[in-house]
């Protein structure tokens, strides 16, 4: 088993707290971080241009995606151009569709060919990574993200589906596919294996990392005593 030193798919923390944002940065396994409007409502932010200087004035050197929110593709290209021009490393979520089912693709064509570093998301489909992957600029660095864990979550392996999508992006080298909405520590290791470029991955998740190739004589060990200990805190009698 490959310990997490060896794996060559990219570890991104995926969040809106800042102080768990901050945490996983002084990671040296994190390479980048991203968020979303659902993860940034949860975490109590409500000025998103406020919170976002403060991450990117606290973490100036790794990748961050932050994501438009309007639902018309006119405003988001609008969103997308302020998001783009708050840094170097900032790259621009754009939905693969609006609410209404109408594609974005016009519109991440138009905002890769102008030079911005888009991270389309929300993708689940491979028909969705061949329209993405046609729209991308090859000139400009790019991720696109496919919702792995809700594929799961419809009972579906994604394994086969994710190692498409990587073949899918080999004509530009520029793009890289993230594994993203992953539900378990296990998936780093399937998106490693299937050559996936990126995974994005919660703090929840990112703290059992310690847990990676742990003898499992010893947790089945620490188990017992975990339900041992909980039974005499709970003062249980019988």
């Amino acid at each position: 088993m490959k310990m997490i030193d060896q794996l060559k798919v990219k570890i991104f923390a995926d969040g809106a707290d800042k102080a768990g944002m901050l945490e996983m940065y002084a990671k040296p396994y994190v390479k980048g971080l991203t968020t979303n409007p659902t993860l940034m409502r949860k975490a109590g932010v409500t000025d998103y241009k406020a919170f976002a200087r403060e991450i990117l004035q606290a973490i100036p050197d790794r990748p961050i995606s932050f994501e438009v929110f309007s639902d018309e593709f006119q405003e988001m290209e609008r969103q997308a151009m302020e998001i783009a021009g708050w840094g170097s490393n900032v790259y621009v979520k754009i939905p693969v569709t609006n609410t209404r089912r109408q594609p974005s693709y016009d519109l991440v064509r138009k905002l890769a060919k102008s030079g911005v570093k888009v991270n389309v998301t929300a993708l689940m489909t491979l028909a969705q990574v061949r329209d993405v992957v046609a729209a991308l600029n090859p000139e400009t660095p790019s991720y696109v993200s496919v919702f792995a864990g809700r594929i799961a979550d419809t009972g579906r392996d994604p394994v086969p589906l994710m190692a498409a999508a990587v073949e899918l992006l080999k004509p530009n080298p520029k793009a890289e596919l993230i594994w993203a909405s992953p539900r378990e520590l296990l998936n780093i290791f399937h998106a490693d294996a299937v050559g996936c470029h990126v995974i994005t991955v919660t703090n929840d998740i990112l703290k059992k990392l310690h847990l990676a190739g742990f003898d499992l004589d010893d947790y089945s060990l620490d188990t017992v005593k975990m339900f041992h200990g909980d039974a005499l805190a709970a003062g249980f009698r019988l």
